[in-house]
């Protein structure tokens, strides 16, 4: 599998909360529209739904590298400390439509009583059908590969101290409630 990553990129941020006032499914799926648009000038929509078992899931799009991108993000692991979500992702390029997996992880780990540090990992793999489009132009995966991964890495760079924060600013305002 890892000869078919796409992309792979992990960046970390501190919290300014302790680690028990964090809770990121709870702040995941009840993120305000505009402040999933905040963390990220890439960042057009978000929402969430469940799919069709039930299970939560988080409609994001994006515009990464010029290519916009509807991700249907479905739960696989959700912990107050751990997120790991899962998408069939669509994306919309010149030369049409097609689908890659996108893996989100995020995570938190105590630094000490009042501060914790939030992982946005983000890891991408082709799908048959993304395998399709790539050999109907003649772009080798190597090639697309190197040109994807300078946009992934920026996006993933820049918004993960923009989820810090938002994330911060729930589990303050939710620690203060309870």
């Amino acid at each position: 599998m890892e000869d078919n990553v796409i992309v792979d990129t992990s960046f970390t941020a501190v919290i300014n909360a302790p680690i028990e006032a964090v809770d990121i499914p709870a702040w995941c799926f009840a993120l305000p529209d505009a402040e999933y648009q905040g963390c990220s000038p890439a960042h057009v929509a978000a929402g969430a739904t469940t799919d069709r078992d039930g299970k939560r899931m988080s409609i994001n799009v994006e515009v990464i590298g010029g290519t916009p991108m509807v991700q249907h993000y479905v739960e696989q692991v959700a912990t107050p400390h751990q997120l790991v979500l899962k998408s069939v992702s669509d994306l919309f390029t010149a030369a049409g439509r097609t689908t890659m997996v996108v893996v989100w992880e995020l995570s938190v780990k105590r630094l000490d009583a009042g501060r914790c540090e939030f992982t946005n990992r983000v890891h991408t793999y082709p799908t048959e059908e993304f395998q399709a489009y790539l050999d109907k132009q003649g772009i080798p995966f190597e090639v697309f590969r190197a040109g994807r991964a300078p946009y992934s890495a920026a996006h993933n760079a820049g918004e993960t101290p923009l989820f810090a924060a938002s994330l911060e600013r729930f589990a303050l305002r939710h620690a203060a409630a309870a």
